[in-house]
């Protein structure tokens, strides 16, 4: 896999958003367990800055989450990184996102060289990632659903990523998982969730490996414009 993306004059950054700031996050999370070198570069590749609202830009490259509106956040950059981590063990080509959010998560597996395609409930988000992805050159697949249904008529997928938090894996998504595939999602209710990792095989049994305590906004049904 190659990263894949073209960076403008206000994606390099400068200052709190430089290359150098970035450098510095990504040997936190070499620091922190994260080791497939292909998923650092993508963290140092992209440009967290843009998927903030440039009020927060200074703190992009902290490993926290942060607000984007609508009561959601990006993701804690060591939390991308992991799930990324997990997903590419199976090498995957085809991937399927559920939570578009800021589109950051997008972004990295576009870089990655994978086929993307994102769902996000929130229309006036979707609509905010949908212009970063141009801005970067970045050809992701998104829709504008509820993405407790994910995107059947596209699958299956190589690999599922669930960027919020159900009670339970949901049926409809690991049912759109192709054989030998993986799907990493967190579950658990508000107080104590665990990132998961559901691995299926060529005869479509399936295991489960826990990866690490999470926090992540619940996942909800029906669309907002």
């Amino acid at each position: 896999m190659t990263l894949r993306m073209r960076l403008q004059p206000e994606a390099i950054g400068s200052g709190m958003t430089s290359q150098r700031v970035r450098d510095r996050l990504v040997d936190r999370l070499r620091d922190n367990g994260i080791r497939d070198e292909r998923v650092l570069n993508a963290i140092r590749t992209v440009p967290r800055h843009l998927f903030v609202d440039e009020a927060l830009a200074t703190r992009a490259y902290e490993d926290t989450a942060l607000p984007i509106g609508h009561g959601q956040t990006i993701s804690q950059p060591w939390v991308v990184a992991k799930m990324t981590e997990a997903l590419l063990e199976s090498e995957p080509k085809k991937v399927l996102e559920i939570g578009t959010g800021s589109g950051y998560q997008a972004a990295v597996l576009a870089a990655l060289g994978l086929e993307v395609h994102t769902v996000e409930r929130i229309g006036e988000l979707l609509r905010t990632a949908r212009k970063r992805f141009r801005q970067l050159g970045m050809n992701v697949r998104s829709k504008h659903d509820d993405g407790r249904i994910g995107w059947p008529e596209n699958g299956p997928f190589d690999a599922i990523i669930v960027t919020a938090a159900a009670p339970a894996l949901v049926d409809a998504l690991t049912g759109q998982l192709a054989a030998n595939g993986t799907l990493i999602a967190p579950v658990g209710g508000a107080g104590s969730q665990s990132l998961l990792k559901l691995s299926k095989d060529a005869d479509g049994n399936v295991t489960q490996q826990t990866l690490a305590p999470v926090v992540f906004v619940p996942l909800l049904s029906g669309m907002v414009d």
